[in-house]
């Protein structure tokens, strides 16, 4: 029995699901400490992604109103976690971006992700490995297609 596209879709996330529960992942003890609101980090997460950003589209980013971006970006900077700097095309323009600290926090998180996939790696053969590498490929490969190649993070 042949299966359809969005039944192996599906298979595909149940068993992403299923190898998350299994790998119990624990959180850093240094996220835990460190004092960020969901909205501080989902901002370093987009000044990480999408680089530096005036205030205005981190507003829109986020559909929110531009003092509130403001507040948020306020914190950031009072924490040490980013910077605000003129506009090199328009001086009364701000931009904001991560600092180094930021940089490094964002590092962790990214770090810590790795450390999983490495596990999940550990113990195959080497025919496995390229199985896993192909499909990494693939994903990659689609991935580049939809975003028009615009893949860097």
């Amino acid at each position: 029995m042949k299966q359809s596209e969005q039944e192996l879709v599906n298979r595909i996330l149940k068993l992403s699901e299923d190898i998350f529960n299994a790998m119990s992942p624990e959180i850093p003890v240094e996220w835990l400490s460190v004092d960020l609101t969901l909205a501080q980090l989902r901002v370093l997460l987009v000044l990480k992604a999408q680089g530096p950003h005036r205030m205005s589209a981190i507003a829109a980013v986020f559909g929110i109103a531009l003092p509130t971006a403001t507040g948020i970006v306020d914190n950031l900077v009072r924490k040490g976690f980013a910077v605000r700097e003129a506009d090199p095309q328009d001086r009364r323009l701000v931009i904001c971006k991560l600092s180094r600290q930021g940089q490094e926090l964002i590092n962790r998180l990214w770090t810590s992700g790795e450390f999983h996939m490495e596990q999940l790696l550990e113990g195959l053969t080497l025919g496995q490995l390229e199985k896993a590498t192909d499909v990494a490929q693939m994903l990659f490969a689609n991935l580049s297609r939809k975003t028009g190649g615009d893949t860097a993070g």
